[in-house]
């Protein structure tokens, strides 16, 4: 399976974001009047406006991202490696920059595939639109407009384990379980992450979460791919190129 691509030219990825306001109550009156109406089709039985603002996060147009985490795999003799880099903090113009920065040495570098676990629904086009949002210009490798299918150089995990059925979810994190991979989940999950941020103010921890997804993620290629997983002491945080 994939066969005829080489992990060796993807960018793996993973973005964690959170509502753009620690509270309904602290967003701009004409932002809150418009989640007000998106409220109405999103909320839950017996859930109000203010309640489902927890949510925001998962839209582009009501939250932020506060990290970025991207992975590169190589071969080292038998075995391969995985080098880590994260964009984090609280100004998200200042994290795009840093990622867009990153994307656009890779489109000097030959033709490369980006590569996330439901990116195709959720990171691509969140970061995109967030880029666009905070007036960045897109970098090539997130610019679809004008492209014919076969040139978008999006790989997505959850897509490919599809196989074609359109209506079937698999989480990250039950794919890791099937294929013997230990979880990214093990200090939060995405559910805590807003929590996580303006509440514990605890950055490093998301990070250390987003940077254990973009592992799972290259991992599960891997195995679709029957290569072995890289090894713990072959993975490292450093400058990518």
């Amino acid at each position: 399976m994939l066969d005829h691509i080489s992990p060796e030219k993807i960018l793996f990825l993973d973005i964690e974001t959170v509502p753009a306001a620690p509270v309904f109550e602290d967003l701009p009156e004409r932002i809150q009047a418009l989640w007000l109406k998106k409220a109405l089709y999103i909320s839950r039985e017996n859930e109000t406006p203010e309640e489902a603002y927890g949510r925001a996060g998962i839209y582009a147009e009501f939250g932020k991202i506060v990290c970025v985490s991207a992975g590169l795999y190589r071969r080292k003799g038998t075995e391969g490696t995985l080098r880590l880099k994260s964009f984090f903090g609280d100004d998200e113009k200042e994290i795009l920059t840093g990622f867009s920065g990153l994307l656009q040495d890779l489109s000097g570098k030959g033709a490369w595939s980006l590569c996330a676990h439901n990116g195709k629904e959720f990171d691509f086009p969140y970061l995109a639109r967030r880029m666009l949002i905070n007036g960045l210009r897109l970098p090539s490798l997130l610019d679809m407009a004008g492209k014919k299918p076969w040139e978008v150089p999006f790989l997505d995990t959850m897509e490919l384990w599809k196989f074609g059925d359109y209506k079937h979810y698999t989480s990250l994190d039950l794919l890791a379980a099937i294929f013997g991979i230990p979880t990214p989940k093990d200090d939060i999950d995405g559910s805590r992450v807003a929590h996580t941020y303006y509440e514990e103010k605890n950055l490093e921890k998301i990070t250390r979460y987003c940077e254990k997804d973009v592992l799972t993620v290259v991992q599960i290629f891997l195995r679709f791919q029957g290569k072995p997983l890289v090894r713990d002491e072959n993975i490292s945080s450093a400058t990518l190129f």
